[in-house]
C-alpha cells in the first residue's frame, strides 16, 4: 500500500507535528494527552518522544552537537515512515537548533509538516523540573544542559505556540487538536468527527 491507500483508509490525511521547546515546557504531557484525543476521534496517531528514542534507538548519541543533529535526523526519519503508513505524527523533542528544525521542515512537503512552539520561560520550567535535570545542570552534573550551557533557539515561524505559562495544558491542548483537524486531517475527516 502507498501512503494515499493509507489516508483513504484511515479518513484522514497524516502529518508531522514537530513539538520544540525548553525541557520542562510541557511537550510530552501536551504530545500524549493530543494523541489521546486524537484516537478519540478516528484519527490514527503515535508520539515520537525524545526521552524514549535515547533510551532505544538513539542510545549511542551523546549530547555533542553532532550527536543531537543526528538525534533529530533519526526522529525525522521514524516519523516520515509513520507519515507514508497515513498517521498523524506528534514528535516531542527539544530540539534546540533552528537550523536542524529546518532542515527537517525542509524534507516534508508544506502541507504536512507543522513546528510546535511549546513556549515557557527557562524560570517556569526550572521551577517545574519534573525530572530534577536544571538542578543536576546547575550543579555541573550535566555538562551542555540546554537552556543553562547550551543554547536553545526559539522558532521564528512555528506554525502554533502553546504558551504554557499562560494557558492550562487541557486548553493547550484542545487548541492542539482543534488546529491539527482545521489545518492538516482532511476534509473527509473534519466533517465527520466534528
Amino acid at each position: 500500500m502507498n501512503r494515499n491507500d493509507w489516508e483513504a483508509a484511515n479518513g484522514h490525511k497524516g502529518g508531522v507535528f514537530w513539538f520544540t521547546g525548553l525541557s520542562g515546557a510541557g511537550k510530552t504531557t501536551l504530545s500524549r494527552m493530543a494523541e489521546k484525543e486524537l484516537l478519540n476521534r478516528g484519527i490514527r496517531c503515535i508520539v515520537i518522544d525524545g526521552d524514549q528514542l535515547r533510551q532505544g534507538l538513539n542510545q549511542d548519541l551523546g549530547f555533542s552537537e553532532n550527536d543531537r543533529k543526528e538525534n533529530m535526523r533519526r526522529a525525522s526519519e521514524v516519523a516520515m515512515m509513520f507519515l507514508n503508513a497515513g498517521f498523524v505524527v506528534l514528535v516531542s523533542m527539544i530540539s534546540p537548533s533552528r537550523t536542524v528544525r529546518d532542515k527537517i521542515r525542509h524534507r516534508f512537503q508544506a502541507d504536512e509538516f507543522a513546528e510546535v512552539y511549546v513556549k515557557c520561560s527557562l524560570e517556569t520550567c526550572e521551577r517545574r523540573d519534573p525530572k530534577g535535570l536544571y538542578q543536576k545542570a546547575r550543579t555541573g552534573e550535566i555538562q551542555g544542559f540546554t537552556g543553562i550551557d547550551s543554547i536553545y533557539e526559539p522558532p521564528i515561524r512555528a506554525e502554533l505556540t502553546i504558551n504554557t505559562e499562560q494557558e492550562s495544558v487541557e486548553n493547550g491542548m484542545h487548541a492542539l487538536v482543534e488546529f491539527i483537524i482545521k489545518n492538516y486531517a482532511g476534509s473527509a475527516q473534519k466533517e465527520r468527527i466534528l
